[in-house]
């Protein structure tokens, strides 16, 4: 289990990044190419665990919406998100959330005005992710030594998140592009007056006033 959402009736909405590769060989999962990543429910009164969606690249973070009529679910292989109804004349059916994104997403969370989204994005390339994937020698020397990668610039050390609204539309975007204080943030969340950013190359939080962003 990656990232999990509570409802209100107390289902839990959780991704399964991959099926084949434990989180430790995310590598291996991103060199393989295959969508192998899961969104599952787990039902309180039945106890029993559903697979809502599947053949996700990457699934990772997971956000309920503040109506609960559908789940945000990011695939951070493809750079993007997904939305997926829960409820009403939709219910079942999945679309894109938001695409493109310039970097691959890892956690989402919702905001205090419950009306957007804060998006942690990881700093890997994708121009040099399809280099990688047109030569196949290439794909098994990253997967033999995976610390390859950083060095030919695919995992970039810097901390990036981005705020979206409803609808999946860009509200700011925050950057370090050097990552000089943290870097690979993979969270973000905001809370009273500032915006915590989780990591994986630090022993600490990140932390943003939240009245020094412009709009």
């Amino acid at each position: 289990m990656e990232f999990q959402s509570e409802a209100s009736d107390g289902s839990i909405y959780f991704s399964d990044a991959s099926t084949k590769f434990g989180y430790d060989k995310w590598v291996l999962d991103l060199l393989e190419a295959k969508p192998y990543g899961r969104l599952l429910k787990y039902d309180p009164v039945t106890r029993k665990t559903t697979v809502l969606l599947d053949g996700l690249w990457f699934a990772n973070g997971v956000a309920l919406s503040p109506r609960e009529d559908y789940i945000v679910i990011c695939e951070t292989w493809k750079f993007r998100c997904l939305k997926h109804w829960i409820k009403g004349k939709k219910l079942g059916s999945t679309e894109i959330f938001i695409e493109n994104l310039p970097g691959g997403p890892d956690n989402i969370n919702i905001s205090p005005d419950r009306r957007s989204y804060w998006i942690a994005l990881i700093g890997i390339r994708s121009r040099t992710l399809e280099f990688v994937y047109r030569h196949g020698i290439l794909k098994h020397i990253f997967a033999t030594y995976p610390n390859l990668l950083e060095r030919i610039g695919f995992v970039k050390s810097r901390a990036m998140v981005v705020k979206v609204g409803e609808e999946g539309e860009p509200i700011i975007s925050l950057e370090d592009p050097d990552g000089k204080v943290i870097s690979f943030v993979t969270s973000a969340m905001e809370v009273g007056d500032y915006l915590y950013l989780g990591n994986l190359n630090t022993n600490f939080l990140g932390r943003l006033s939240v009245a020094k962003f412009v709009y």
